[in-house]
């Protein structure tokens, strides 16, 4: 009788203590995976923060794009922003080749084909069918002739467009004066501060403060890799 009690007392302790392991265990368990969950969501939460914020710095470099910015957004740039070789788009505006960019700004905008035609017309023609900058040395292709002047940064200039809009034009003077170059260069290119060009407008002549109030006439570049239909893409990408 009595060696049965013990039996029980032993068997009951033994019971005792393996519910309290295998409870640890379970306790033990629980405690990883909400360190894991907790963990996952924070990851999580990580990456919404990044999706988040390359939105909004596309929304952002869209706005600067459109034209609205804040002063202090804008930095001074170096001439080697706009390195490279350069063709003029107004050669295929003449042939027909951009024709399809202007369908597709008629499509959204408020004129016809035609009517946008005429108004890049008065704007993308020039004489000037090749730029090529190098350094601090800019080449001018006319007429298959090529004037080259060195040219320093004389700072930037806001300006304010009837259209509520802005744009910042980033102007090099040339070092020694000839009267075979332009005593200034100033470029737009929608951007404000340093960055590789993709394409510019480019403004020239010999008087600063005149050449701050041409927005009629804005001579385009865009790489001379670049072939017509390759252009239209670009084009139409913006």
């Amino acid at each position: 009788m009595l060696k049965t009690y013990r039996q029980k007392v032993i068997l009951l302790a033994l019971s005792t203590v393996l519910m309290a392991g295998v409870q640890n265990g379970y306790a033990k368990d629980h405690d990883h995976s909400h360190d894991h969950d907790h963990s996952h969501d924070h990851d999580h939460a990580h990456d919404h923060d990044h999706d988040h914020d390359h939105d909004h710095d596309h929304s952002h470099d869209s706005d600067i794009y459109a034209g609205y910015f804040d002063d202090e957004q804008v930095k001074d740039r170096a001439l080697s922003d706009w390195e490279g070789e350069w063709q003029s788009v107004y050669p295929y505006l003449e042939d027909g080749t951009l024709d399809e960019v202007f369908a597709h700004k008629a499509s959204e905008g408020d004129k016809t084909a035609e009517e946008y035609k005429a108004y890049y017309d008065t704007g993308y023609q020039t004489d000037v069918d090749r730029i090529v900058i190098e350094g601090q040395n800019v080449t001018f292709h006319e007429d298959g002739a090529q004037r080259t002047g060195e040219y320093q940064y004389d700072g930037y200039e806001i300006l304010t467009y009837e259209a509520g809009n802005r744009g910042v034009r980033f102007i090099f003077e040339l070092e020694e004066p000839s009267d075979d170059l332009p005593h200034y260069i100033q470029f737009s290119d929608h951007s404000i501060y340093p960055t590789d060009a993709s394409h510019f407008h480019l403004y020239w002549g010999d008087d600063r403060e005149a050449l701050l109030e041409e927005v009629t006439n804005w001579p385009t570049y865009y790489p001379s890799a670049l072939d017509g239909d390759e252009i239209v893409d670009e084009m139409l990408a913006h």
